[in-house]
């Protein structure tokens, strides 16, 4: 399951950006409730849709993520310690960054980097202390291993003491592997989203121009779009019929909930791969370069184990055939092996012994 933690400062929009994105509308969440929020997003995908069309199938499986709404301004939490472990467990974080008011944007720049600066400190008390640890434990005992975390640790020290968040550190793979147990939040995937004013809705596609006043662009594992949490709130009301007329009325061309969940599948590479039959068609969700027999685990461990061949259709080709009769009658279905690289869209067949 795919975790994103959402956080910001206080009164920024990021429970009603939870309440958007989850369509989580009546449950009586609100500011100052001191609980944690979890909420289950089935990912969008036409694609699926129009898969299930064609199988008829008992019943239809999107892929989810699951959205965590940290109570409260990140700072605060972060500085009792209250939230960092919650935090630490997801794969990526949302940071809600007040783009709205009487001087929309004024202070972009200024809120970003107050949280990142809360991150990066978190990260260096974490550091800290393992390095005291560390120190001691190699003077009783040489080992390679504590030597290769000893180094890598440094690094994380004065990149975080120069307040550089550990996702700009170009680590090598073994140091990757040595802090990977630690996940470091300034280490983590971000995804900016900027809450916009009404009057500016219609330019939540032009977050480029706003993530270059706030100082985001060319920064690596770093994304930025952008949302009107206000007219999104009266969006995720509606039926999706009225939705689309709310949305061309305020010249908005694709719900937040898709355009957020697309940047998150690119931030961290990600794709989705099918499997379709009368019993069900489902959404999977998978690393972008990783391999069909990596794929054959993400549904089963003993598909994995037993897997002799997956049997692969583009997307296109199967609807284009209209079907895996005929795809396979026009030499549009592949057997192919372990080390196939799995492409976004592809239906994928396993064949497995046991």
């Amino acid at each position: 399951m795919l975790k994103i933690g959402i956080v910001g400062l206080s009164q920024v929009g990021k429970t009603t950006f939870f309440r958007i994105i989850t369509r989580a509308h009546g449950t009586g969440l609100g500011a100052g409730r001191p609980e944690t929020h979890i909420g289950m997003v089935s990912v969008p995908d036409a694609r699926l849709e129009r898969l299930s069309e064609m199988f008829r199938p008992q019943k239809t499986v999107h892929a989810n993520i699951e959205y965590v709404d940290t109570p409260s301004s990140v700072i605060d939490l972060l500085r009792a310690g209250s939230q960092s472990a919650t935090l630490r467990e997801m794969q990526a974080l949302v940071h809600v960054v007040r783009a709205f008011g009487e001087e929309p944007g004024s202070n972009l720049q200024a809120d970003i980097e107050n949280v990142e600066l809360e991150l990066i400190l978190s990260d260096l008390a974490v550091a800290e202390k393992r390095l005291e640890r560390l120190e001691k434990d190699i003077k009783k005992q040489k080992s390679p291993a504590l030597e290769q975390e000893l180094h890598a640790l440094q690094m994380c020290k004065a990149a975080l003491e120069k307040q550089k968040p550990l996702r700009e550190v170009d680590f090598a793979p073994e140091q990757e592997r040595a802090v990977r147990g630690f996940t470091f939040l300034s280490q983590k995937p971000m995804l900016y989203i900027l809450n916009l004013d009404e009057k500016d809705a219609a330019r939540t596609d032009a977050a480029e121009e706003f993530a270059a006043k706030a100082g985001l662009t060319h920064r690596p594992k770093t994304m930025v779009t952008a949302v009107c949490g206000k007219v999104e709130a009266e969006l995720a009301e509606l039926s999706d019929a009225e939705a689309q007329d709310f949305m061309a009325s305020f010249g908005i061309r694709e719900s937040a909930i898709a355009r957020v969940i697309r940047s998150s599948y690119q931030l961290l590479g990600l794709i989705s791969f099918f499997t379709v039959g009368e019993d069900e068609c489902r959404a999977w969700t998978l690393r972008l370069g990783a391999t069909a027999w990596e794929a054959a685990g993400e549904i089963h461990s003993d598909i994995q184990r037993g897997f002799i061949r997956a049997e692969v259709v583009s997307y296109e080709d199967l609807i284009a055939a209209g079907g895996l009769v005929e795809a396979r009658s026009r030499g549009r279905l592949r057997l192919e092996g372990k080390e196939y690289v799995v492409k976004d869209g592809e239906i994928v067949h396993f064949r497995h012994s046991g």
